[in-house]
């Protein structure tokens, strides 16, 4: 009896020290910028392969859309962490909102410009209609304008959807490295795209924002959110499949092909391992390239003069993750 009891007692501290640990994880809700996408893959991924629950954190993410406004529900405690964009984490803290940027998930920026075989290069398209959303009068246009010299007399309205690229030969077009280009493979063209990131386009993209009272009151489980999620990225880089089968759990619109074309463009061009990444790892940030940032945003009269950019980002959380590609 004595040794059952005995058994009995240690079952049950192993059950309480067990049911603690459980208890202890530390718990973020991660608000992404669109529905579940290869360009969410690391995150994905880390959730697949339990990294962040190794590093003491229990990660819920939850899907954006054409509807939802990370930012906004960022500021309203409804999430963590936010998917962001410098250009968009600059004007929302030109509004007051108290956020900050603790990491950038792509070096290079996706965006492209899409042309029709036979272009050689960007500056080609100098006086060519170009199709262009109304949201990039206030992102890449104007850089466009400032580097390239092209005007506003060559934009065309962007449906988003290629079938005007398709229908006319002399019509380039928007669109991001790992989408559109593989709408018009489908078709049976081979389109010429340009990363205007490669051309030096400056901002990051899928930047990871934060409410800013947070970086020191939550510093230990967003650092550990960094290390495990830079880990998801690398894992996610090497073999995709345990992040693509959650990907199409939540957004089963997704096809199989999509993601491969996308996970394929994103290691061909070094969106998420190239810029800084090599020397300094997966989702890090340099002072040099915000200020990069800043001053396109200065120069094409996108931001308040004077302003200062400074809160937009800190490197206090990232310096110390070095996961190298």
């Amino acid at each position: 009896m004595i040794r059952t009891l005995c058994r009995c007692i240690v079952l049950a501290s192993w059950l309480t020290a067990s049911s603690a640990g459980a208890q202890a994880l530390d718990k973020l809700v991660f608000g992404t910028n669109w529905l579940a996408e290869a360009e969410h893959g690391g995150f994905y991924q880390a959730v697949a392969e339990g990294t962040y629950r190794k590093h003491g954190l229990d990660v819920t993410i939850r899907m954006g859309g054409p509807q939802v406004n990370p930012l906004q529900l960022l500021a309203a405690k409804q999430i963590d962490v936010a998917m962001g964009d410098d250009l968009q984490t600059l004007g929302a803290l030109e509004q007051g909102l108290p956020i900050t940027t603790i990491g950038a998930t792509f070096q290079k920026n996706p965006t492209v410009i899409i042309a029709h075989p036979g272009v050689r290069s960007l500056a080609d398209l100098k006086g060519k209609p170009i199709a262009i959303g109304a949201a990039s009068n206030t992102t890449f246009w104007p850089w466009l304008k400032e580097h390239f010299g092209f005007t506003d007399d060559q934009k065309r309205p962007y449906a988003f959807s290629v079938q005007p690229f398709l229908v006319d030969p002399q019509l380039s077009q928007q669109g991001f490295a790992t989408s559109e280009p593989f709408s018009i493979e489908q078709a049976g063209v081979k389109p010429v795209v340009f990363l205007l990131a490669d051309l030096g386009y400056p901002p990051y993209s899928e930047s990871l924002v934060v409410r800013r009272a947070d970086v020191q009151a939550r510093a230990d489980a967003l650092r550990r959110f960094l290390v495990a999620s830079a880990e998801g990225w690398k894992s996610y880089l090497a073999n995709p499949a345990p992040a693509h089968a959650l990907i199409r759990r939540d957004n089963p619109q997704m096809t199989d092909a999509l993601l491969a074309f996308g996970h394929a463009t994103m290691k061909q061009y070094g969106i998420v391992t190239g810029g800084d990444a090599p020397r300094l790892g997966i989702l890090t940030m340099t002072d040099k390239r915000w200020q990069s940032t800043f001053a396109f945003v200065q120069s094409a009269g996108l931001g308040k003069p004077g302003f200062d950019y400074r809160p937009a980002y800190t490197l206090d959380l990232i310096r110390d993750v070095h996961v190298l590609p």
